[in-house]
């Protein structure tokens, strides 16, 4: 789906992806992924927050926004040193990919953005593939990052365009998209995808995975997170998405992304080994590991190692 003629993917064709008997579309993505990859083998990322809290945005679902009580201490950013060494750990449990956090709203041009420029020539010279996630970014700090080593930047979409205000005030949809361009012009792998079980209808599941394919390249990564929901955020009373939304979710993404690599993310440690490996069935090959994601509890390298071994997977 990319080159110079690329095919604009309907919203109808997506639906009717989504809608078909559940074993069928598993089936398929499980054949379309096997087309396209190499099925067993899982990329493995992890996921440090090098500057937790206080972020101004009033994302919904976000423990860190400033506005909310969720009992996330605000921290400044991390010094260089500690961030190595948890590279470094990543890197010794298997991980290929250290993306680093910051809670937000956008980058500024300051000395806290010169240390982040610096962290991610550092992560590089330790052999691992660096992603960032900060915010929204100009053309110029995109640049900035490209020249630095920056691997791919994470901006997820969240939701579909008509959805995202119910979940986002503080940022449009096309501020998001902006970020994306400014990303993809200066040469960094684009990860995007969005969160289940907001309250969100089919849908708008459907929109958001047709706002994603029809991006000039679709992204590289996608994420699919399912909420978890966190107390103090207005998503607090959220129920857990049931376990066959994310399948079918999982498999669409596979379906009209074949070439994108599709993560399984946060909402993972709710997951027993058996449906993580209907997911990895279904198409999804990579994963956060660790035991936190930003500020939310993830399996440990100790849990994903056992299943990697039950399940006969090996990290890239």
């Amino acid at each position: 789906m990319s080159g110079a003629a690329k095919r604009i993917v309907t919203r109808e064709e997506i639906q009717t992806i989504y809608h078909k008997p559940l074993l069928e579309l598993v089936l398929e993505a499980a054949n379309v992924h096997k087309q396209h990859h190499k099925f067993g083998e899982v990329q493995v990322s992890s996921l440090l927050s090098i500057k937790t809290g206080g972020c101004s945005e009033d994302c919904s679902y976000c423990p860190q926004a400033a506005r909310y009580n969720t009992g996330v201490d605000v921290q400044a950013l991390m010094k260089t040193e500690d961030v190595l060494a948890a590279a470094q750990n990543a890197k010794e449990g298997g991980a290929s990919r250290f993306c680093m956090g910051a809670a937000w709203r956008e980058v500024r041009d300051n000395r806290d953005f010169d240390r982040v420029l610096n962290m991610v020539k550092e992560v590089n010279a330790i052999g691992l593939q660096v992603c960032c996630t900060l915010g929204m970014l100009t053309e110029q700090q995109a640049q900035k990052l490209a020249d630095a080593g920056l691997y791919a930047y994470n901006h997820n979409i969240d939701t579909s365009a008509e959805n995202y205000g119910n979940i986002i005030s503080t940022r449009t949809y096309d501020d998001r998209l902006n970020t994306i361009n400014h990303v993809r012009k200066a040469g960094i792998t684009v990860c995007s995808g969005g969160i289940i079980g907001m309250g969100e209808s089919d849908e708008d599941r459907i929109g958001m995975l047709h706002t994603l394919v029809n991006l000039p390249v679709p992204p590289e990564s996608v994420p699919i997170n399912a909420l978890v929901a966190v107390s103090g955020t207005p998503m607090e009373t959220q129920k857990r998405v049931p376990f066959h939304e994310l399948i079918r979710m999982i498999a669409t993404a596979r379906l009209v992304m074949p070439q994108s690599d599709v993560r399984l993310s946060a909402g993972r440690l709710e997951l027993s080994i058996a449906e993580q490996a209907l997911c990895f069935m279904a198409g999804a090959n990579s994963i956060f590991a660790g035991d936190k994601l930003l500020t939310t509890p993830n399996p440990e390298f100790n849990e994903d190692k056992h299943m990697f071994e039950v399940l006969g997977l090996r990290p890239r």
